[in-house]
């Protein structure tokens, strides 16, 4: 049986009289699975990702008793999935399929059957006979950070506010404590967003730090804050909305749930999820008292304080690499790992592989590589008021 919950979930939450026909079912299986008659040579076998809404009566004894957690496979499992969906498709010689595993944590098994469909596809189109590394890279991409929509007209000024927001999302990730690194920045519009940086685990994620928490925080405000320093408060735009969404929630839970405020301590705050048919607007009851939630907004807002103002140091500590990756982005449009090495270290930055110039651009010198940025002695803070002044001076 697949999706027991939908007919297994606990008796007598709802609002109606209590004998509606899934209660009625829900009732029959019991009986016949282990009423008061016997059955002998018959094994069931259900399947659920809710087992926490299940009536506790399906769970006892004599029905569904024993639970096998099936989770998420590791990188060996990966593996192992990958080669079983690499039979039906012709390979070339440099397909690795522990190095597609590897950097592919937290995929289901239905993910990598989709990994492997999606390249197929990318050599279908390309008129390739094989799939390589290149497809699996672009299957990828397609997968973890949505659909190119290539056919989105952007403006020069839009696409340099993209690039100005995702470059101080990657400067901030790199320079801070225990981040994931930086895969890939794109200014490329896939699936909703105009642009993506993209953090690639470099293991299957088990538990995380404080630190670690917090250097999220920070590297989701960086894109935010670099419109900020680059353009003035008052032309910021509304592309961090989903970041200060995602953030907020991050340091709520932190002094909610995980206990990572010093002055409410170890305890949990947070409200439970409520009965399962009332949903939470019915059966939402007060937890805490009005100086409590008081004071536990005022410890979001100091964790979020403290990080927006670590993440703007840092941009403002690197205002030239800053510079420097817009101009990669504005003339490469997608940038992987060993770009973003190159000007993080102030170096000129090297063209991704496969990249073909179409011409000389107005960012790069004779040769067509952008500039590296200008070594600093002491950080640079721009002025909002005359920053654009200066980088079309310097162009």
């Amino acid at each position: 049986i697949d999706e027991i919950d939908a007919v297994g979930r606990q008796r007598g939450a709802g609002l109606g009289g209590g004998h509606d026909e899934r209660e009625q079912t829900l009732n029959q299986m019991l009986v016949e699975m282990d009423g008061f008659e016997g059955n002998e040579g018959i094994i069931v076998i259900a399947a659920t990702n809710r087992p926490d809404v299940l009536d506790p009566a399906l769970l006892r004894p004599g029905r569904f008793d024993r639970q096998v957690v099936v989770g998420l496979p590791d990188v060996r499992g990966r593996e192992q999935i990958l080669k079983v969906h690499m039979r039906r498709v012709p390979l070339s010689p440099d397909i690795d399929a522990a190095i597609i595993a590897r950097g592919t944590p937290g995929f289901s098994g239905a993910d990598l059957a989709n990994l492997v469909n999606e390249a197929a596809l990318f050599a279908a189109r390309g008129n390739k006979r094989v799939v390589s590394m290149v497809e699996f890279e672009k299957a990828k991409d397609k997968i973890m950070m949505g659909a190119e929509r290539r056919s989105m007209v952007m403006t020069e000024a839009q696409k340099e506010s993209t690039a100005y927001h995702e470059a101080g999302h990657a400067i901030i990730g790199r320079l801070v404590p225990e981040h994931d690194p930086v895969h890939k920045v794109t200014i490329i519009p896939r699936g909703r967003a105009l642009g993506v940086t993209f953090f690639l685990p470099e293991g299957d994620a088990i538990s995380a730090s404080r630190q670690k928490l917090e250097s999220q925080i920070s590297t989701l405000y960086g894109g935010r804050l670099a419109e900020e320093i680059i353009y003035g408060v008052e032309h910021v735009s509304t592309g961090a909305s989903n970041d200060i969404k995602v953030a907020t929630n991050l340091a709520r839970n932190m002094v909610t749930q995980w206990g990572f405020s010093d002055k409410l301590g170890p305890l949990l705050y947070a409200e439970e999820e409520g009965e399962v048919f009332l949903g939470r607007s019915v059966a939402k009851a007060k937890h805490m008292s009005d100086e409590t939630a008081r004071i536990i907004d005022q410890e979001v807002k100091a964790l979020i304080e403290r990080n927006y103002g670590r993440a703007r140091q840092i941009l403002n500590d690197n205002m030239d690499i800053l510079h420097a990756m817009k101009d990669a982005l504005m003339k490469y449009e997608t940038i992987d790992a060993p770009q973003i090495d190159d000007l993080m270290a102030r170096r000129d930055v090297r063209p991704p592989a496969g990249w073909e110039d179409p011409g000389a651009s107005n960012n790069s010198d004779n040769n067509g590589t952008p500039r590296a940025p200008r070594p600093v002695d002491e950080p640079r803070t721009p002025n909002p008021g005359n920053t654009m002044s200066e980088q079309l001076g310097d162009k």
